[in-house]
């Protein structure tokens, strides 16, 4: 009776008398069943959650390169519209150098005419002063001929 009450306390653990080894390998193998199934589960609970961080690893791969795609664009965008500016602003200016061009050309030869003016204008002044001096001269020897010419005579008279 001592084997079969320590048995019955004892013989899970010490493996002491049939009755106890008659009773562990069927709860060992209903046991082995649950834990067979629980392993399963856990595995494919385990291969989900990997399933679903490599889909959520695409997912933010994929916003990244949205975003990267996105920024790209903006920058190009926003570099076409300042060289656009720099041509406008190039384009301003070259035509702002190309009327003061212009404009100091016409200077110029506004500037080139009146200096010819002025230089035609002296020229005329000084051949005016040459012929009002010949004229003077002219009429003083006329003056002094006909002076000379009028007192001749006056001295043949006297004769």
């Amino acid at each position: 009776m001592l084997c079969a009450l320590a048995a019955a306390v004892v013989g899970p653990l010490a493996g002491c008398g049939e009755a106890a080894n008659n009773t562990q390998p069927a709860q060992g193998a209903g046991q082995a069943g649950e834990g067979a199934e629980e392993a399963s589960e856990k595995q494919e609970e385990a291969s989900e959650a990997a399933k679903n961080r490599e889909l959520l690893s695409l997912l933010e791969a994929k916003k990244r390169e949205e975003a990267a795609e996105a920024a790209a664009s903006r920058t190009e965008r926003l570099a076409a519209a300042k060289a656009k500016k720099r041509e406008r602003t190039a384009e301003k200016e070259a035509k702002k150098r190309e009327a003061a061009a212009v404009a100091k050309a016409k200077r110029e030869e506004e500037e080139s005419k009146a200096a010819a003016k002025r230089q035609s204008e002296a020229a005329e002044k000084r051949e005016a002063e040459v012929k009002r001096q010949e004229a003077e001269r002219t009429a003083r020897q006329r003056s002094t001929t006909t002076t000379t010419t009028a007192a001749t005579p006056s001295a043949g008279e006297a004769q």
